[in-house]
Protein backbone atom coordinates (compact mmCIF):
# COMPACT_ATOMS: atom_id res chain seq x y z
CA UNK A 1 0.00 0.00 0.00
CA UNK A 2 1.14 3.50 -1.33
CA UNK A 3 0.39 6.65 1.01
CA UNK A 4 -1.94 8.93 -0.89
CA UNK A 5 -2.59 7.54 -4.34
CA UNK A 6 -3.46 9.98 -7.10
CA UNK A 7 -7.01 11.32 -6.66
CA UNK A 8 -9.16 10.81 -9.83
CA UNK A 9 -12.09 12.32 -10.95
CA UNK A 10 -14.80 9.98 -10.25
CA UNK A 11 -17.38 11.66 -12.85
CA UNK A 12 -15.37 10.43 -15.76
CA UNK A 13 -12.88 7.59 -15.01
CA UNK A 14 -10.00 7.41 -18.26
CA UNK A 15 -10.10 4.33 -19.99
CA UNK A 16 -6.33 3.37 -19.12
CA UNK A 17 -7.00 4.36 -15.70
CA UNK A 18 -9.76 1.18 -15.49
CA UNK A 19 -7.90 -1.31 -17.99
CA UNK A 20 -4.97 -1.10 -15.80
CA UNK A 21 -6.86 -1.85 -12.57
CA UNK A 22 -8.62 -4.38 -14.39
CA UNK A 23 -5.07 -6.02 -15.82
CA UNK A 24 -3.35 -5.74 -12.17
CA UNK A 25 -5.90 -7.44 -9.92
CA UNK A 26 -6.24 -10.95 -10.39
CA UNK A 27 -8.02 -12.02 -6.83
CA UNK A 28 -11.09 -9.68 -5.89
CA UNK A 29 -13.48 -10.08 -2.78
CA UNK A 30 -17.00 -9.08 -3.67
CA UNK A 31 -18.99 -8.31 -0.39
CA UNK A 32 -22.78 -8.70 -1.29
CA UNK A 33 -22.36 -11.14 -3.41
CA UNK A 34 -25.35 -13.49 -3.49
CA UNK A 35 -26.09 -17.16 -3.95
CA UNK A 36 -29.14 -16.63 -5.90
CA UNK A 37 -28.77 -16.97 -9.43
CA UNK A 38 -30.65 -14.29 -11.11
CA UNK A 39 -29.24 -11.60 -9.05
CA UNK A 40 -26.59 -9.27 -10.16
CA UNK A 41 -23.65 -9.86 -8.21
CA UNK A 42 -23.87 -13.86 -8.75
CA UNK A 43 -23.74 -13.15 -12.57
CA UNK A 44 -21.50 -10.59 -12.12
CA UNK A 45 -18.94 -12.94 -10.14
CA UNK A 46 -19.68 -15.96 -12.72
CA UNK A 47 -18.73 -13.81 -15.43
CA UNK A 48 -15.23 -12.48 -13.68
CA UNK A 49 -14.10 -15.82 -12.74
CA UNK A 50 -14.73 -17.08 -16.18
CA UNK A 51 -12.40 -14.07 -17.00
CA UNK A 52 -9.90 -15.68 -14.90
CA UNK A 53 -10.26 -13.68 -11.82
CA UNK A 54 -10.40 -15.12 -8.58
CA UNK A 55 -13.65 -14.09 -7.04
CA UNK A 56 -14.30 -14.80 -2.87
CA UNK A 57 -17.69 -13.55 -1.85
CA UNK A 58 -18.49 -11.79 1.19
CA UNK A 59 -21.82 -11.87 2.82
CA UNK A 60 -22.37 -12.64 6.46
CA UNK A 61 -25.76 -14.25 6.14
CA UNK A 62 -24.67 -17.23 4.53
CA UNK A 63 -20.70 -17.30 5.78
CA UNK A 64 -19.53 -20.70 5.40
CA UNK A 65 -21.43 -21.92 2.41
CA UNK A 66 -20.31 -21.97 -1.30
CA UNK A 67 -21.17 -19.65 -3.77
CA UNK A 68 -19.73 -21.02 -7.87
CA UNK A 69 -17.23 -22.97 -5.71
CA UNK A 70 -15.90 -20.21 -3.46
CA UNK A 71 -16.37 -20.25 0.10
CA UNK A 72 -18.23 -17.42 1.50
CA UNK A 73 -16.95 -14.97 4.46
CA UNK A 74 -19.04 -12.80 6.97
CA UNK A 75 -16.09 -9.52 6.83
CA UNK A 76 -13.26 -8.84 5.08
CA UNK A 77 -10.88 -9.76 7.46
CA UNK A 78 -12.12 -13.73 7.91
CA UNK A 79 -10.80 -14.21 4.46
CA UNK A 80 -7.48 -16.12 5.05
CA UNK A 81 -5.58 -15.21 1.86
CA UNK A 82 -4.77 -12.24 -0.07
CA UNK A 83 -7.05 -9.78 -2.04
CA UNK A 84 -6.58 -7.34 -4.52
CA UNK A 85 -9.02 -5.71 -5.14
CA UNK A 86 -13.00 -5.41 -2.72
CA UNK A 87 -15.95 -4.80 -4.87
CA UNK A 88 -18.46 -3.18 -2.89
CA UNK A 89 -22.12 -4.52 -4.39
CA UNK A 90 -24.18 -3.10 -1.50
CA UNK A 91 -26.06 0.12 -1.20
CA UNK A 92 -24.34 3.68 -1.09
CA UNK A 93 -25.19 3.99 2.73
CA UNK A 94 -23.12 0.57 3.35
CA UNK A 95 -19.98 1.46 1.09
CA UNK A 96 -18.71 3.56 3.84
CA UNK A 97 -18.21 0.67 7.15
CA UNK A 98 -17.10 -1.38 4.00
CA UNK A 99 -14.11 0.70 2.82
CA UNK A 100 -13.22 1.07 6.40
CA UNK A 101 -12.49 -2.52 7.13
CA UNK A 102 -10.79 -2.45 3.53
CA UNK A 103 -8.15 0.30 4.37
CA UNK A 104 -7.67 -1.46 7.84
CA UNK A 105 -7.30 -4.62 6.28
CA UNK A 106 -5.07 -3.22 3.11
CA UNK A 107 -1.77 -3.56 4.28
CA UNK A 108 -2.05 -7.38 5.42
CA UNK A 109 -4.64 -8.15 2.89
CA UNK A 110 -2.51 -6.38 0.13
CA UNK A 111 -5.67 -4.88 -1.11
CA UNK A 112 -4.86 -2.14 -3.90
CA UNK A 113 -8.49 -1.16 -5.09
CA UNK A 114 -11.84 -0.36 -3.77
CA UNK A 115 -14.57 -0.51 -6.53
CA UNK A 116 -18.38 0.43 -5.81
CA UNK A 117 -20.67 -1.28 -7.93
CA UNK A 118 -23.44 0.69 -10.58
CA UNK A 119 -25.21 2.86 -8.25
CA UNK A 120 -22.76 2.85 -5.26
CA UNK A 121 -20.95 6.10 -4.52
CA UNK A 122 -19.28 7.87 -1.16
CA UNK A 123 -17.48 10.26 -2.02
CA UNK A 124 -16.01 10.99 1.53
CA UNK A 125 -15.27 6.40 1.25
CA UNK A 126 -13.14 7.37 -1.93
CA UNK A 127 -11.04 10.39 -0.88
CA UNK A 128 -10.25 7.90 2.72
CA UNK A 129 -9.27 5.16 0.38
CA UNK A 130 -7.54 7.51 -1.73
CA UNK A 131 -5.88 8.98 1.22
CA UNK A 132 -4.53 5.70 2.49
CA UNK A 133 -2.80 4.70 -0.77
CA UNK A 134 -5.69 2.77 -2.50
CA UNK A 135 -7.35 3.19 -6.53
CA UNK A 136 -11.08 4.19 -6.59
CA UNK A 137 -14.00 3.02 -8.99
CA UNK A 138 -17.20 4.37 -8.01
CA UNK A 139 -20.74 3.66 -10.18
CA UNK A 140 -19.06 1.29 -12.66
CA UNK A 141 -19.66 -2.65 -13.00
CA UNK A 142 -16.25 -4.66 -13.29
CA UNK A 143 -17.76 -7.12 -15.79
CA UNK A 144 -19.45 -4.04 -17.92
CA UNK A 145 -16.15 -2.53 -18.34
CA UNK A 146 -14.39 -5.83 -18.84
CA UNK A 147 -16.90 -6.29 -21.65
CA UNK A 148 -16.29 -2.63 -23.16
CA UNK A 149 -12.50 -2.78 -22.95
CA UNK A 150 -11.83 -6.08 -23.97
CA UNK A 151 -14.35 -4.97 -27.10
CA UNK A 152 -17.26 -8.27 -26.28
CA UNK A 153 -20.71 -8.31 -27.09
CA UNK A 154 -22.01 -8.42 -23.58
CA UNK A 155 -25.72 -10.12 -22.54
CA UNK A 156 -26.79 -6.68 -22.90
CA UNK A 157 -24.98 -5.34 -25.89
CA UNK A 158 -23.50 -2.67 -24.02
CA UNK A 159 -21.53 -0.28 -25.90
CA UNK A 160 -21.56 -2.44 -28.88
CA UNK A 161 -22.89 -0.54 -31.91
CA UNK A 162 -24.03 -4.00 -32.84
CA UNK A 163 -27.43 -4.07 -31.04
CA UNK A 164 -29.62 -1.16 -31.17
CA UNK A 165 -33.07 0.06 -30.62
CA UNK A 166 -33.99 2.17 -33.99
CA UNK A 167 -35.66 0.40 -36.68
CA UNK A 168 -33.34 -0.76 -39.80
CA UNK A 169 -34.29 1.09 -42.72
CA UNK A 170 -35.09 -0.85 -45.64
CA UNK A 171 -34.18 -0.14 -48.88
CA UNK A 172 -37.14 -0.60 -51.72
CA UNK A 173 -36.21 -0.65 -55.27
Amino acid sequence: MTAGAQPVDHDAYPDAYIRSILASVRTIAMVGASPRWNRPSFFAMKYLQEKGYRVIPVNPRVAGDEILGERVYGTLAEIPERIDMVDVFRASEDAGPIVDEAIKSAGDKGIKVIWMQLGVRDDAAAKQAEAAGLKVVMDRCPKIEYGRLHTELSWGGFNSRVISAKRRKVRIG
